[in-house]
């Protein structure tokens, strides 16, 4: 099998030495090993994994994985370590991960991340297995999600606890990528001819989205909120980044992965162009090794934090978005890609001997100061299907 930095270089000659030194193979079963300590970890002396706690972060200094329950609804990461099993390989423990979290798709929503814990568990799944049992709870947890949609908005509401404290229907950026899997149920009801209720939610809130989520420079807001009743839109801030008007990165991040997501279910130009622009507001402001720090305008910089969670993200949006452009800027966003892979892949960035997790250096909220310098598992989530979205694009020029 080749190597699949090969890939690279047979996509184009002229990208950077350091993104042809990526090698996929060799870091993909960089990730099987730590998963593997990982699950030997969570056995532990008596042998036995509780599936109905999931491996959430593990702290700058530490090795052992935090462990969260499955069991509470505002657990929004109980998605990513199964996801991380089934593109892994590891089908049964994936599964045994996976059914704790049924239950969610049968009961009121608690709040939009119902979407990112469906899509890495039970799509991911599905996936590989095909299984008609996850299509229906996939299914059933659409229809959940879409309960939170205001159709005087436009958008789904993000967290029902805390109208109060926003004043009106708040909507945050991260909510953009639960919206694949109203696509998806959509896609899958209706086939792709038709369009439903859940493609015309989704595309509704990435419209509204689009509207009032950003400044004219591409940047986005953490958080936009709405008037309830008349839809009016209100006001912007954040919730996790610096302040206001400072460019969050994760942010940023979910807004470049979800857009492209979008024009991939939809082919709708608008999308497309608004994918690209957001993307180039993102790489204009990054350092030269290409991981953003937690905020752009954290005034703290150069003496701040990095956050690989937001490069292993958006690095899996450029393999897709390459797929969808011209030559010219297909090669560009393969470039940046690997270029990010690649400073991930490095001692600086993987975990390796350190912990058992795949990647270092993570913000998840700096505000609330949690998980900050920490190994968090949806950043190993995204950095494992950005490699395999490589290693897909290898497969294909070799077909």
């Amino acid at each position: 099998m080749f190597s699949a930095w090969i890939l690279i270089v047979g996509l184009s000659l002229s990208l950077s030495a350091t993104a042809q030194m990526l090698d996929v193979t060799r870091e993909l079963a960089y990730c099987h090993r730590q998963v593997q300590r990982s699950l030997a970890q969570l056995r532990g002396a008596a042998g036995e994994i509780d599936y109905t706690v999931t491996p959430r972060c593990i702290d700058a200094g530490e090795e052992q994985w935090t462990l969260r329950s499955v069991k509470t609804p505002e657990e929004w990461c109980a998605g990513f370590f199964p996801g991380i099993l089934w593109m892994d390989g590891d089908t049964l423990e994936a599964y045994n991960y996976t059914r704790q979290l049924e239950y969610l798709a049968h009961r009121p929503a608690y709040d939009h991340d119902l979407g990112f814990i469906m899509i890495g568990s039970f799509m991911k799944g599905y996936e590989v297995t095909h299984n008609e049992h996850f299509k229906q709870v996939l299914l059933a947890a659409a229809d959940t999600l879409a309960t939170l949609f205001n159709p005087r908005v436009g958008t789904l509401l993000s967290w029902p606890r805390n109208v109060s404290m926003f004043g009106g229907h708040n909507t945050i950026m991260d909510n953009m990528i639960n919206l694949e899997l109203l696509f998806w149920a959509d896609l899958t009801t209706n086939g792709s001819s038709a369009r439903g209720r859940l493609y015309d939610v989704a595309v509704s809130h990435a419209d509204t989205t689009m509207r009032y989520h950003f400044r004219p420079d591409g940047t986005s807001y953490h958080v936009a909120v709405y008037d309830p009743a008349t839809g009016r839109h209100l006001y912007n801030c954040t919730h996790q980044g610096f302040g206001d008007n400072t460019l969050w990165s994760r942010g940023q991040a979910w807004a470049i992965y979800g857009y492209t997501m979008v024009y991939r279910y939809t082919h709708e130009p608008r999308f497309l162009h608004f994918a690209q622009k957001v993307t180039a507001a993102y790489l204009s402001r990054l350092p030269a090794d290409r991981i953003p720090w937690w905020d752009m305008g954290d005034p703290m910089i150069p003496h701040s934090f990095r956050d690989a969670s937001a490069a292993a993200i958006v690095a899996s949006a450029l393999v897709e978005l390459s797929q969808y452009v011209g030559a010219e800027m297909s090669e560009h966003y393969l470039d940046e890609a690997c270029k990010m892979l690649a400073t991930l892949s490095s001692a600086d960035y993987q975990s390796r001997e350190k912990n058992p997790a795949f990647l270092l250096h993570s913000v998840g909220n700096m505000p609330a100061g949690t998980e900050v310098d920490a190994s968090i598992n949806y950043a190993d989530y995204y950095y494992l299907e950005a490699l395999l979205r490589l290693k897909a694009l290898e497969n294909s020029k070799h077909d």
